[in-house]
């Protein structure tokens, strides 16, 4: 009774936000998305699908989440060609990156978590097991998926003390939570909170984002223009940076000896705030969309102002800075540079991280609160090439000795028969 309660206010609650953003689309573009890019979801389906098509689906909450599931879905995709892959987003920021990806035979938004949508939805997909990436879990598609007798399995998961299934009031999430098959986590702190409320099916796999940047460098990470840009400098690549974090680099930037150069790569691109950075600036600077071989020679600063290309970029990082810290967004990805063996600095803000907290442990990682302690870390960073390489070995040390999560769940869903 006390359960058929709880569901039963959150399916009113989860209405009430499906209607309060059917309103708020129109005060919010991303929001616009989020609404409308749900509308075409069974559309899609129905096109691509058929009847006969069983599928393995794979959940994501957004981009960073998409990225620790891809080298499980390569892998898969790889040995079970008979099966389709399914890939749904939460976000806009992650549908709309890689809605035109080509590993996926499907992605699509997942709809609202109705009884009716996860019914639905789960129908028109067919699959023969769910992978939800990190931590996304929805209590109506998780609940149907277990009346179907379809294993569900959580990967690459981070768990913290202060989330709602570690709560007195989260009966109901940890009723959801209990529905998964098999949790692979990222750390052995995870594993002892889902112990503490009974749940012991609990690998710690690690996180599969090692294994996806590991591979980064076997890849053909060449683009002509940094080749332009670079030279013999020293280059600083600041990747998915705020503003936030352009406000504490700046400084630096403008007096940096002029053997440094730097690329900007901000996470949002918005001409606005690109101009109003560009004019900040007392080095020469170029946009990506604006770029020629005679300007980038010339420039000190090239901004990209698009998306897709940071990965490979990192490759030429002498030095990186990775945003996202300095605000209240949420750091961006660490792992990226690291792999190329690159020393890593971050803002303030990194407490939910546990991947930098453990490199900073290392002495791999530095994290600075202002202009004056980023100034005074990059100072040696540049000047002592012994401390910027040693740093440096540090990253590409702990990337290798991190890989082998994809193994593990892999083997796992091959030991259990699951496909």
């Amino acid at each position: 009774m006390y359960f058929s309660h709880l569901i039963y206010i959150y399916n009113i609650l989860i209405h009430i936000a499906n209607f309060g953003l059917q309103i708020a689309q129109f005060f919010s573009p991303k929001l616009r998305l989020f609404v409308q890019g749900r509308k075409k979801t069974f559309s899609i389906t129905s096109e691509i699908l058929t009847p006969q098509d069983r599928t393995i689906w794979f959940h994501c909450a957004s981009l960073g989440e998409y990225e620790q599931g891809v080298p499980i879905m390569e892998v898969l995709k790889k040995k079970h060609p008979n099966y389709k892959l399914v890939v749904t987003f939460f976000s806009p920021s992650g549908f709309e990156v890689k809605k035109n990806n080509t590993l996926a035979d499907v992605t699509v938004y997942l709809p609202m978590d109705t009884k009716s949508n996860a019914k639905k939805f789960i129908k028109a997909i067919n699959p023969v097991c769910a992978f939800f990436v990190k931590y996304e879990v929805w209590p109506n598609y998780l609940f149907e998926l277990e009346k179907k007798n379809i294993p569900a399995i959580l990967v690459s998961g981070a768990f913290r003390k202060e989330q709602v299934y570690f709560k007195s009031h989260g009966s109901l999430m940890r009723k959801a939570l209990k529905t998964f098959d098999h949790f692979f986590v990222q750390n052995a702190a995870s594993k002892s909170l889902l112990a503490s409320i009974n749940l012991n099916n609990v690998t710690v796999s690690g996180d599969t984002r090692f294994d996806r940047v590991n591979h980064q460098i076997e890849m053909d990470n060449s683009l002509s223009f940094m080749d332009t840009f670079k030279k013999d400098s020293l280059c600083v690549v600041c990747g998915s940076t705020w503003p936030e974090d352009e406000a504490v680099l700046l400084d630096y930037i403008n007096s940096a000896p002029p053997q440094v150069s730097f690329v900007m790569a901000p996470h949002k691109i918005d001409d606005n705030k690109i101009e109003s950075f560009l004019n900040k600036l007392k080095k020469p600077a170029v946009r990506h969309s604006k770029m020629t071989d005679a300007l980038l020679a010339q420039a000190s600063v090239l901004i990209v102002d698009n998306v897709g290309m940071l990965t490979k970029i990192y490759s030429y990082a002498d030095i990186a800075y990775v945003g996202g810290g300095m605000g209240t967004d949420g750091l961006h990805n660490i792992l990226e540079p690291a792999t190329f063996g690159v020393p890593v600095v971050i803002g303030k803000n990194y407490e939910k991280f546990p991947e930098a907290e453990r490199l900073q442990s290392l002495a791999g990682l530095f994290s600075v609160a202002n202009p004056v302690e980023y100034t005074s870390i990059m100072t040696k960073l540049v000047s002592d090439l012994n401390f910027r390489s040693k740093t440096g070995m540090i990253c590409g040390h702990w990337i290798n000795s991190n890989t082998g999560a994809t193994a593990r769940i892999v083997n796992y869903v091959d030991e259990k028969d699951l496909l």
